[in-house]
């Protein structure tokens, strides 16, 4: 089983070309970063995990900036976005982001997605919340035309352009790692991803309990897909259980602290390794 790290980037947090190094040299698979572009101060979406919002969510940095720099300094580690809010960016320019990303890294890049939760932030950008996963969908969709046409075009609902020219492309079409729990989230996955990234815990569920029902849906949809834990327990002895459900990989989720407050804990893990 593969284990990853995730960290919201911040000023104040371990840099994260650093952090990259450190997980690299420590026998880590992956390096996971979300975001979010914004956090409007009228906050009427509330925190999905309860309680106040953590001071990192406003302060997070861009993914594919910071894991530009991660790539710029490893060699092996798998990078990712965990997650993409892709239906509040523009399908064309994230295009180019994840695929000069994936150019720089020589094919590393791993595309986390996900509907997002923050309705005042998603309408921010102009997207109606209530169609954000259909948005997300067809996104990606055209995503995947720019990435492997020379001459790409697309014509949907969200998203409309004639032929074009527009490079660089991705060394490997990226996978596509869809976020989200069961049964929505796993639906989802099954439909047009290339993996699945739930959660391993939320306020209504624990992961492990509900991989029966993931099976089962698997067996409707015809296909199975590997499975990213994200958020896992930081005790390695729990690790087990995920790797003996058929689980591909766990992200640890760091705190956004410098590097003598995360090294010491990616000593730790990196000793269950």
């Amino acid at each position: 089983m593969k284990v990853g790290a995730a960290m919201f980037c911040t000023d104040y947090a371990m840099p994260p070309a650093d952090l990259a190094v450190a997980l690299e040299e420590r026998g880590f698979e992956s390096l996971w970063l979300p975001e979010h572009s914004h956090i409007p101060l009228s906050r009427v979406s509330p925190f999905p995990r309860g309680g106040d919002l953590p001071k990192k969510y406003y302060d997070v940095m861009d993914p594919f900036v910071a894991l530009g720099a991660a790539a710029a300094v490893t060699k092996e580690l798998n990078l990712a976005t965990g997650i993409c809010l892709v239906a509040q960016r523009d399908a064309i320019q994230t295009a180019k982001a994840v695929a000069s990303v994936d150019q720089v890294s020589n094919g590393r890049f791993l595309f986390g997605i996900g509907p997002g939760w923050n309705r005042d932030e998603m309408e921010n950008h102009g997207v109606v919340f209530n169609t954000r996963n259909d948005v997300m969908a067809e996104k990606i969709a055209a995503m995947r035309e720019i990435w492997t046409q020379t001459k790409p075009e697309f014509h949907g609902k969200y998203v409309d352009f004639d032929p074009m020219m527009t490079w660089p492309k991705p060394v490997r079409t990226p996978p596509v790692l869809v976020g989200g729990g069961v049964p929505f989230g796993a639906r989802r996955a099954l439909a047009y991803g290339d993996g699945w990234l739930p959660n391993a815990t939320r306020p209504t569920y624990r992961l492990l309990d509900r991989m029966d029902e993931f099976r089962e849906m698997e067996k409707a949809a015809g296909r199975t897909i590997p499975i990213t834990a994200y958020g896992v327990e930081h005790d390695p002895e729990s690790w087990r259980a995920y790797e003996d459900a058929g689980i591909e990989r766990v992200v640890l989720s760091l705190p956004s602290e410098p590097a003598d407050a995360i090294l010491p804990m990616l000593d730790r893990w990196a000793a269950a390794l």
